[in-house]
């Protein structure tokens, strides 16, 4: 079995995964995606040790877009995307993703790793936590819209920068404005298509310098892996979410998080 045939398989073991989650935990993929994909790349020596981070988020975000997209088809058809809100918030995130995608190749991949592990910390602290529900009633008001972009663009360019679809970010961002949650992870569905839209088109840019189509790259994007990646987790996407109905998805959400945890840490260590 060749090499390039055995990545292919592990990266359909990764999505049949990583999109069962996203289905049952609402989480994007690429907190798994990411440092999996590391690993993967890593082991096989397939590309410089320099830029292995870099390929696995770009990677990362290139998937999302498949799985994003058929996440916002859904919540639309059920009436969850809030139209009024999401031009704004789209324009945000598009600006957000784009930019981060651009400058992705400019750092230093240490510190890309490093912003990569302290996010999926906090992200992971917040999941943890996240069964512990307050029970006093808020009712903060939405800002205005130029506010409300700003916020989403730092939200955007963050989740590019680490190769996620947003929705661990945004849906506390707009959960914390007294948004109803469904009308909250609707809207950060079909964010998720910008993001990963506009932050691979940075990172396809930024990375056409360093790795030619010939050799399976489309700019930092590592078709290989793409393809094994999407072939699996668009179709246990929605067992994921059938499943919620059936386990306990606040104590898998805890063990979720600590094994986020243990990942982040692997990345920093590794």
């Amino acid at each position: 079995m060749s090499e390039l045939l055995l990545l292919f398989l592990y990266c359909a073991l990764l999505g049949s995964g990583v999109g069962f989650l996203a289905g049952l935990l609402g989480i994007g993929g690429g907190l798994v995606i990411v440092p999996v994909l590391t690993s993967i790349l890593l082991s096989f020596g397939s590309l410089p040790s320099q830029h292995v981070v870099i390929v696995a988020i770009a990677t990362s975000l290139a998937s999302i877009l498949f799985t994003s997209t058929s996440s916002a088809i859904a919540h639309h058809k059920n009436g969850n995307v809030p139209w009024d809100l999401a031009p704004w918030i789209m324009t945000g995130v598009a600006l957000g993703a784009l930019i981060s995608g651009f400058m992705a190749a400019l750092l230093p991949e240490d510190v890309v790793r490093s912003v990569f592990a302290v996010s999926v910390v906090l992200i992971a602290l917040k999941m943890f936590y996240s069964s512990r529900k307050n029970d006093a009633e808020t009712n903060r008001q939405l800002p205005n819209k130029g506010v409300l972009t700003l916020l989403t663009t730092i939200t955007g360019g963050l989740s590019a920068m680490i190769g996620i679809g947003g929705g661990a970010l945004l849906v506390p961002l707009l959960t914390f404005f007294s948004l109803d949650m469904k009308k909250a992870i609707g809207c950060a569905s079909a964010c998720g298509i910008v993001i990963a839209l506009f932050g691979s088109v940075g990172y396809i840019s930024s990375g056409s310098a360093h790795f030619a189509l010939a050799d399976g790259f489309l700019g930092f994007v590592y078709l290989p892996a793409l393809f094994g990646i999407v072939c699996t987790s668009w179709f246990t996407a929605p067992l994921g979410a059938k499943a919620t109905h059936h386990l306990p998805v606040p104590t898998i959400k805890k063990v979720f998080a600590i094994l986020l945890l243990a990942m982040a840490a692997n990345m920093v260590m590794s």
